[in-house]
């Protein structure tokens, strides 16, 4: 069939067309739009003509017109200042206002001993929320998220482990302060054999399956002059807290990867790393300049309960 339109307008059946027609009697109507889709459609246009006199909108030049809509915040000097809507502005807004209805919380936490805190329901859900949040934005770099930290870089602040130990003021002390790990490298003082049997000695006293004659050989330098590795870990090897010694009878690692490695050999090998080339890389900054009194004390608590401090 062959297209045959004719233009001029004609009526079917009382409905106005647009005098189109195909194949002799194939129309096309002219029917209105419905009154509600079109007054919608005015409305979207007077919605957006107000849109752009209250907020920023159309770039003119180099600038654009900033709306007549402002908010009203404070500026570093403590003073109120009012500027034109912009997301900056409102968000300036929004972290003073989070900050006026957290001020009550944060002054209760300060008046408080550690100890009355947990007691207190509304207190524990606020160092539950807000630590949390202080936490993302200044430890979790570090930490990870969830305090978990990473073998070799970062401690985990989930178990039960304190370096300085995992008191209160200890947690306190170690975050207004920050904290600086420092081990001398034995691979120059010592020759790879005695690397060697220090670090079976060493992967014996976790419940490693070492080499008997090597890890006896290793006691012997660890408790000697020599390797002099009891002056930091102590006697018993269990570390010690005041100077921040790694208790070397647990099972828990930070810079070894023991548990990571799938073999003995592996194992060994990554403690002889260590031992060979030392530590100087367990820098932790002081947090004192960057966090009020307030929110030391509030991320104390948050850690605290992250490792069961003890």
């Amino acid at each position: 069939m062959a297209d045959n339109p004719h233009h001029g307008q004609t009526q079917s059946a009382g409905a106005q067309t647009t005098g189109h027609v195909w194949d002799g009697d194939l129309q096309e109507l002219n029917n209105p739009l419905p009154a509600w889709w079109t007054y919608t459609f005015y409305a979207t246009m007077v919605f957006a003509l107000v849109y752009w006199v209250i907020y920023p909108s159309w770039p003119i030049g180099k600038g654009f017109l900033p709306g007549m809509s402002t908010i009203t915040y404070l500026n570093a000097d403590g003073k109120e200042e009012s500027w034109h809507w912009n997301t900056r502005a409102k968000l300036l807004k929004e972290s003073q206002d989070a900050v006026i209805a957290q001020k009550p919380y944060y002054d209760k936490v300060a008046g408080l001993p550690y100890e009355q805190i947990g007691k207190d329901p509304e207190l524990s859900s606020f160092v539950l929320s807000a630590g949390k949040a202080v936490f993302s934005d200044n430890c979790a770099g570090c930490h990870q998220a969830g305090g978990q930290g990473k073998v070799g870089l970062f401690p985990n602040l989930v178990d039960d482990d304190w370096l300085h130990g995992g008191g209160f003021d200890k947690i306190n002390q170690t975050i207004s302060k920050g904290r600086r790990g420092y081990m001398p490298p034995f691979g120059e003082a010592l020759d790879q054999a005695q690397v060697d049997e220090l670090a079976q000695y060493v992967f014996s006293l976790s419940g490693g399956k070492a080499d008997p004659v090597k890890a006896g050989k290793g006691k012997e330098l660890f408790h000697s002059q020599t390797g002099a590795c009891y002056y930091c870990h102590g006697d018993d090897a269990k570390g010690r807290q005041v100077i921040g010694s790694a208790n070397l009878t647990d099972k828990v690692w930070l810079w070894a990867d023991v548990p990571g490695l799938a073999d003995d050999a592996a194992k060994i090998g990554a403690i002889k790393k260590v031992i060979a080339g030392g530590l100087d890389k367990g820098v932790m900054p002081a947090w004192e300049s960057r966090l009020n009194a307030e929110q030391i004390k509030l991320l104390t608590v948050y850690v605290h309960e992250l490792g069961g401090g003890k």
